[in-house]
């Protein structure tokens, strides 16, 4: 097999492409193309994990029952966690849209099969969790695949993972990791959308890298 070439040009699209993922919150409602999302979810897979475990479980929300039933959780949690707020913050926090549940034309819930033997617990004697991990990076490298295919992805983290099991009817094993939205995104930007409504800007590489 030919080794591939990752040249500049590649490199500059590389960077385009992290610049512009976003975490989308404003969904078109219009569908996505047939067999798009089993691409996405196929190119998920790729992803690294410990062990070679390839713990991620991906679970498509097909019912309408259970789309109401996640919208009314997340709404919940929303009120909930605005309590902790007050004065300008909190009339900013009542103005930001936090999922896209309602109009996004495809729901996934993202589990870990924390009991699965593959991989034989290689690499996670000491460090467990690194299964998890492993998860969290099938979902960014299907962030990534789908904005280079011009769908956006919106990861709902306002959520009580304790009843996500028995809400999806999956094994009671797996640990809830991550509720994602997918669809065409009503806008393109390569701003955050909390940098823009002035929530939290970008911190200065001298918070977030240091030298020992």
């Amino acid at each position: 097999m030919t080794e591939p070439l990752f040249d500049a040009a590649f490199r500059d699209q590389l960077d385009c492409l992290l610049a512009w993922r976003r975490d989308v919150r404003h969904f078109q409602t219009r569908n996505l193309p047939d067999g798009l999302l089993d691409t996405l979810l196929e190119a998920a897979c790729h992803g690294p994990s410990v062990g070679n475990a390839q713990p991620w479980r991906f679970v498509r929300i097909r019912s309408p029952e259970r789309r109401a039933a996640l919208i009314a959780e997340v709404d919940a949690q929303k009120r909930a966690a605005g309590e902790a707020y007050s004065g300008d913050r909190k009339a900013l926090y009542e103005t930001l849209k936090l999922h896209g549940l309602r109009e996004a034309p495809e729901i996934v819930a993202v589990f870990c099969d924390e009991q699965s033997e593959a991989g034989h617990g290689l690499g996670r004697a000491t460090m467990p969790e690194t299964l998890c991990w492993s998860v969290v990076t099938a979902v960014q490298t299907l962030w990534l695949c789908a904005r280079a295919h011009g769908i956006g992805l919106g990861w709902v983290s306002i959520i009580n993972p304790a009843g996500m099991n028995a809400l999806l009817d999956v094994p009671a094993h797996w640990r809830f990791i991550a509720l994602l939205c997918l669809g065409y995104p009503e806008r393109e930007t390569d701003t955050p959308e909390l940098v823009r409504h002035g929530w939290q800007d970008r911190l200065p590489p001298t918070t977030t890298r240091l030298e020992r």
